[in-house]
């Protein structure tokens, strides 16, 4: 399995047989470099969604016209980005579980709010959310975009993740020094990656606090279309 960030909240998942490009941010993206957007869109079987910011869709669209890759996500944003042009893929809900080859994809709740920008401000897109992803013996929690919250504890009772994938920069999320308490408190990882931060002065620029908080753990700082291979 290879972990690819892609900055921001975006990244690139090679498990099993699929490439996953989640919330793909490639162009406008302060922190990639576009002249290797072929290299991170190669291959690219499924897009999925975790809400409707413009950091996480703005280029949902024409990242799935570019690679044929369907769009998967909340009923909401997932039918809006359809109708938009993004190839279909499934507009499922909170609790729903779909399969891409031998990856499964559970979609979990995240505490957030979710919006797409329109000439008339801003328009509903569904609840904001987080993915369980299986394959290869591993499985992933995806947070998306959160602060701490309560259905963390079931998700890690019930899905056993053993790595996290984590939102953390602060301000708009949960900051680092949040993030690993909530992993101390709910989950059980073996590997945490953080992600949407560094991107702007408002967020954290490094994960210190993070694994300082999570002795014991793997946590992984990424580097930009830099592999984590687990």
């Amino acid at each position: 399995m290879n972990i690819i960030w892609l900055g921001h909240g975006s990244f690139r998942i090679e498990i099993e047989d699929q490439v996953l490009l989640i919330d793909p941010w490639v162009f406008g993206n302060p922190v990639f470099p576009e002249d290797r957007t072929d290299e991170a869109l190669d291959g690219a079987t499924q897009i999925l969604i975790t809400h409707g910011h413009f950091d996480h869709t703005t280029n949902a669209v024409e990242v799935s016209q570019r690679t044929k890759a369907p769009v998967s996500g909340m009923v909401e944003l997932a039918g809006q980005l359809h109708g938009k042009g993004a190839v279909e893929g499934h507009a499922f809900n909170k609790g729903g579980t779909i399969s891409f080859g031998n990856v499964t994809v559970s979609m979990v709740p995240a505490s957030h709010s979710s919006s797409l920008p329109t000439d008339e401000g801003p328009k509903y897109a569904g609840m904001e959310t987080g993915f369980i992803i299986k394959g290869e013996g591993k499985t992933i929690y995806f947070s998306g975009d959160t602060a701490i919250m309560a259905d963390m504890a079931w998700i890690g009772q019930y899905y056993k993740p053993d790595i996290g994938i984590l939102s953390c920069g602060g301000y708009y999320t949960m900051d680092m020094a949040q993030a690993a308490w909530a992993s101390k408190t709910y989950f059980d990882f073996d590997t945490v990656i953080p992600g949407h931060y560094r991107t702007f002065p408002a967020l954290e620029q490094s994960a210190a606090k993070l694994a300082e908080g999570l002795p014991g753990v793997q946590v992984i700082e990424p580097e930009v279309l830099m592999a984590i291979t687990l």
